[in-house]
């Protein structure tokens, strides 16, 4: 029987098996945002970013005519600071020579990817990259569209081309796994505290608790 590529053990995400690419999370793009609420989508692709940091996953900012468009995100960009996001002219980020040779030296098959907008900014690569033998994953409350509906027929579109759709949170726990990797765990619990809504203020309130208790001898 012929093994499927995304069910099993190995179709999970691990610290050393992915990328990220985070795509034009700029002013313009948030300016047509309509899928989503602007603070939701900030909110997500940073944390999804600061996650990505936390566990080493190589990212990469790419932001298309950037002079027209605005400067990446300044949340964003704040997480990698001495990164400069490549600048593009390609609407399809993959199409973009400097962005595939960057995957390539990586030497890793599985590509995360949040963009705006849904419809153009993550469906075309995450398409493109699935015809060439990448597994690709799509951060769908990382990325937003210019309408629900374009949002939702291009998360639809994306997974008939082979497209895996996960939420920013999901990234997260696929990467740690397994609690006893304590390593992380200050790391993923301080993202949780900043970005995870009612589960990070969970996730504050055990801290304080801890914080608290008197420490044994």
């Amino acid at each position: 029987m012929d093994k499927n590529p995304k069910a099993g053990l190995d179709a999970l995400l691990t610290p050393q098996n992915c990328v990220l690419i985070l795509i034009d999370h700029q002013p313009f793009q948030f300016a047509a945002l309509r899928s989503h609420d602007s603070q939701t989508i900030i909110n997500n692709v940073v944390g999804l970013a600061k996650t990505a940091k936390v566990f080493g996953v190589p990212t990469l900012l790419t932001t298309v005519v950037e002079e027209r468009g605005g400067y990446l995100l300044k949340q964003l960009q704040d997480v990698f600071p001495d990164q400069k996001p490549i600048n593009r002219t390609f609407i399809n980020t993959w199409e973009d020579g400097r962005v595939v040779d960057w995957v390539k030296q990586t030497g890793r098959k599985k590509v995360v990817i949040a963009a705006l907008w849904t419809e153009i900014c993550l469906a075309f690569p995450a398409i493109q990259a699935a015809g060439e033998g990448y597994e690709v994953y799509a951060v769908t409350d990382a990325s937003g569209g210019t309408s629900l509906e374009a949002h939702e027929v291009a998360v639809q579109r994306m997974v008939q081309a082979g497209v895996t759709p996960i939420t920013w949170m999901v990234f997260g726990a696929e990467l740690q796994r397994d609690w006893a990797r304590l390593e992380t765990v200050p790391g993923i619990g301080q993202v949780g505290m900043e970005h995870q809504g009612n589960v990070g203020t969970n996730f504050l309130w055990e801290q304080q608790l801890l914080d608290t208790q008197p420490q044994s001898k």
